[in-house]
């Protein structure tokens, strides 16, 4: 019986994250859970896709466009089981056994519990109201994404889009999502260096836009901004 699960990492210039990232997912490897890894590199210019290989992942390219990177990687995959994971999040140990129990649920898609990689009052604020938002039915990329393969298929996947791709598949699941008991660990390097106030209203602003109707393509350009 082979393992049920394909693995997908976007990534753009991610050499300083990604051993991280992968280490993580050996928990999977050696619980028989994982089938293969697959990269969906944005056109990076460091060594990420000779870590990517180095580690044993299959490594696509395409536009820089996170969307159209998951779009691309998930229709390469072949496992029954999409997990979908950002190159700067590590999942904590304890992980393989909610997925494992998630396996019998096919039905419903999951997400972890957000963490980030700094203490803090800051750091445990943003990922409480992440957590929070996340129970009302839209957690985002960084809280990973654990969905059967036909399911993922039924509910039109990732869009071909710059940003925002992760709220618009977690609308598509409405109702579909529930939250397993372990924790996705991402990196707090862009809180920190924007500020953890800046940066989370950034973040709010943007969605809000989104959820407005305003143009993907100049939300991601502001955004980058």
């Amino acid at each position: 019986m082979r393992a049920p699960i394909s693995v997908i990492i976007p990534t753009l210039n991610s050499e300083h994250d990604l051993p991280g990232c992968l280490g993580g997912l050996m928990e999977g490897v050696e619980a028989g859970l994982i089938r293969e890894l697959i990269v969906s590199d944005g056109g990076s210019d460091d060594a990420t896709g000779a870590i990517a290989q180095a580690w044993g992942a299959e490594v696509i390219h395409g536009e820089a466009s996170r969307g159209g990177q998951l779009k691309c990687g998930c229709a390469q995959a072949a496992g029954d089981w999409l997990l979908v994971l950002h190159g700067d999040t590590v999942l904590q140990k304890g992980w393989a056994a909610q997925v494992q129990a998630h396996l019998a649920h096919p039905d419903r898609a999951a997400y972890f519990r957000l963490s980030f990689n700094r203490k803090g009052l800051a750091a445990r604020t943003v990922a409480g109201w992440a957590n929070l938002r996340s129970r009302f039915g839209l957690p985002y990329g960084d809280q990973a994404l654990l969905i059967a393969a036909p399911l993922y298929t039924q509910v039109g996947g990732y869009p071909d889009q710059p940003l925002m791709e992760d709220v618009s598949i977690a609308r598509a699941l409405k109702g579909k999502l529930v939250e397993l008991d372990a924790v996705a660990q991402t990196s707090a390097e862009k809180y920190v260096r924007q500020g953890w106030i800046r940066r989370g209203m950034r973040n709010l602003s943007t969605l809000i836009r989104y959820f407005a109707g305003a143009d993907v393509t100049a939300l991601a350009a502001r955004y980058r901004r």
